[in-house]
């Protein structure tokens, strides 16, 4: 079986056949078939900038893979500031002893994934070490940000509400049952959302906030958005969307929802008169059918109330949630 040797790290033969074989060969980008040492691509416009390691274990899982994981979660970063994706680098960390033909899959994996989200892989670099045949990507994302936009955290105001874009829990729990040995039907949701902030932008839909939904879960983006704009945000129990496979996964696990990672979620924090039709558009996206509104925000009665995440729970009492503390679960991504 091939596997990767510390040749493939020499900058010789080896180093080249990987490179044209494996990633030039999925990659197909007349900016990135250049070769050259950095990538010239046009651009006249405010640009958003992002970057980030993905480490996830087990490399393939339900759903997806770490190639399909590292586009997705570049791509939705550069989108939760209204930046239409643009430009992706991605660098390879390949230990000794990594499957090539895994490593065939995830490279074709990201192409397929990029071209479904619009963007080019204009550079990357491959690193050979060491180790027991893990495979690390790191990705660097560019994308283009309208004048007209202005989506961040501080801009969240009392009376909007809390729009979430599907079931959330499914990634941790994909991940988990993959690594316990666990059997059932759960996949991850690791997708682009380039399409639904799109179509909300286009839609004039005054959008204040957006935050995608990874690790830390619901739960703790929540809490940090509501820090960040010192408002109070109240959440719904009985309107959080968790799918009955997952809900009966957490209660195996002991297990909240509320502090599951997730790969393909937004949330989105809009004035209550568009939160309908808000809704409505991102129903009408790929991967949104399940969006719903989850709650809305307060102006705080008294200073101790400013940046607190209230749940009223489905007996009629209410949960003070607070940022996840400890590890949730290690390398979800």
């Amino acid at each position: 079986m091939e596997k990767i040797c510390m040749e493939h790290g020499s900058g010789g033969r080896a180093t080249g056949e990987l490179i044209r074989e494996i990633f030039e060969s999925q990659f197909d980008s007349d900016v990135l078939s250049e070769m050259e040492d950095a990538a010239v691509v046009p651009g006249d416009a405010t640009i958003a900038m992002t970057t980030d390691s993905f480490v996830v274990t087990p490399l393939e899982f339900p759903g997806g893979d770490i190639g399909r994981l590292c586009i997705c979660g570049t791509v939705n970063d550069l989108c939760m500031r209204g930046a239409t994706p643009k430009y992706i680098t991605c660098g390879f960390i390949l230990e000794e002893g990594a499957d090539i033909p895994t490593l065939r899959r995830i490279v074709k994996s990201m192409a397929d994934i990029a071209k479904e989200a619009g963007v080019k892989i204009v550079a990357g670099d491959t690193k050979v070490i060491e180790g027991n045949g893990g495979i690390y990507i790191n990705t660097a994302g560019v994308g283009f940000v309208s004048k007209s936009v202005d989506i961040k955290a501080k801009n969240a105001k009392p009376g909007d509400a809390i729009i979430v874009s599907g079931n959330v829990g499914d990634h941790h729990a994909a991940i988990l049952s993959q690594r316990m040995n666990i059997k059932n039907s759960i996949e991850s949701d690791n997708a682009p959302l380039q399409d639904m902030v799109t179509a909300l932008i286009q839609e004039e839909i005054p959008v204040h906030v957006l935050r995608d939904v990874t690790r830390g879960g619901l739960g703790t983006v929540l809490k940090e958005l509501a820090m960040a704009s010192r408002l109070s945000f109240c959440i719904e129990q009985e309107k959080l969307p968790v799918t009955p496979q997952v809900q009966s996964f957490c209660g195996l696990l002991g297990l909240d929802p509320l502090y599951m990672g997730n790969e393909g979620k937004l949330v989105a924090i809009v004035p209550e008169e568009y939160a309908a039709k808000a809704v409505e558009i991102i129903r009408s996206c790929k991967y949104g059918e399940n969006a719903c509104i989850i709650g809305k925000i307060c102006a705080p009665k008294k200073d101790t109330d400013a940046g607190t995440l209230i749940m009223n729970t489905e007996i009629g009492g209410q949960r003070y949630l607070d940022i996840l503390q400890g590890e949730g679960l290690p390398r979800i991504c």
